[in-house]
């Protein structure tokens, strides 16, 4: 078995800069650590469990297969200062059938994050007998 100390999800950007800025300022990921110089540089952020490393550049922009999930503490107060930042949203919370609530960006190069709220009396918060 693999023991995993540490991970990460890596973007190369197809416009580094503008992709710290979407990050760091717009979202308002705080940062890990930053690594080299340049345009091209590396920005890891602090994603909760995890981290998102934003370094090098694309030629092309992420397949539409990839998307970041992220849950935050309440959707709709993020909606509302992401909106006020003019995050552009794809898609505004909902209630899903599931129980989560959902809302979804994207990032400039067309990177889909969904943020998602956990509301306090669903099973992956909370099961009965346990």
């Amino acid at each position: 078995m693999v023991h995993v100390l540490s991970s990460r999800t890596l973007l190369r950007p197809t416009d580094p800069e503008r992709s710290r800025a979407f990050y760091g300022e717009r979202l308002g990921l705080p940062v890990y650590r930053e690594f080299g110089t340049g345009p091209e540089r590396g920005t890891v952020y602090f994603l909760g469990g995890g981290f998102l490393e934003v370094s090098g550049r694309a030629s092309e922009p992420p397949s539409p297969a990839v998307a970041l999930w992220m849950q935050v503490e309440d959707v709709t107060a993020a909606y509302e200062e992401l909106r006020a930042k003019g995050v552009e949203i794809t898609r505004p919370p909902v209630k899903e059938p599931w129980g989560l609530v959902e809302m979804w960006l994207a990032d400039p190069d067309g990177t889909r994050i969904v943020l998602v709220e956990v509301p306090g009396d669903h099973p992956l918060r909370y099961r009965a007998g346990v």
